[in-house]
């Protein structure tokens, strides 16, 4: 069903894409939009059990998309490494092609709220209180990967 990568000599372990999505602090949501053009929004997320959480408002454009479609594709892009005397970076990228869902469960959504406030926020306490005054306005998304691939890059 999905393609194999053509530069395979630059693709990344499985093992080595996970880590990238370990510590990535955001990447590029991609979703069918209105009329069938592309919608790719900037997200920050957590990767929990081998599948990446979102949070996001409680309607918009990103979930009337989801809604009607819920494949989507989430690129990573690694902060890179410039090059010693060069203007170029090498850089790796991780991309997710998978299905997207809105938590519905409350206890489910809170869970994936915290894990997602301890990785972005400061100290637990302020993880807590952010939960406590705008939990109730936040959806949580949750992308189970269906197909992953890295890569390394050189630009140049």
């Amino acid at each position: 069903m999905f393609r194999e990568m053509r530069r395979k000599n630059q693709q990344l372990s499985e093992e080595e894409c996970m880590q990238i999505l370990q510590y990535a602090k955001r990447g590029i949501l991609s979703v069918t939009g209105e009329d069938g053009y592309p919608y790719g929004v900037p997200m920050d997320f957590v990767l929990d059990d081998s599948k990446l959480y979102f949070h996001c408002a409680l309607s918009g454009h990103k979930l009337d998309a989801i809604k009607a479609d819920n494949k989507v594709c989430f690129t990573v892009l690694d902060d890179g490494v410039k090059e010693e005397g060069s203007w170029w970076y090498h850089f790796n990228s991780v991309v997710c092609f998978g299905r997207i869902r809105i938590i519905e469960d409350a206890q489910e959504k809170e869970k994936h709220l915290y894990t997602f406030g301890m990785k972005y926020m400061p100290t637990e306490e302020s993880v807590l209180k952010e939960m406590q005054l705008d939990g109730s306005r936040a959806n949580i998304l949750e992308l189970t990967i269906d197909h992953m691939t890295g890569k390394r890059v050189r630009e140049k």
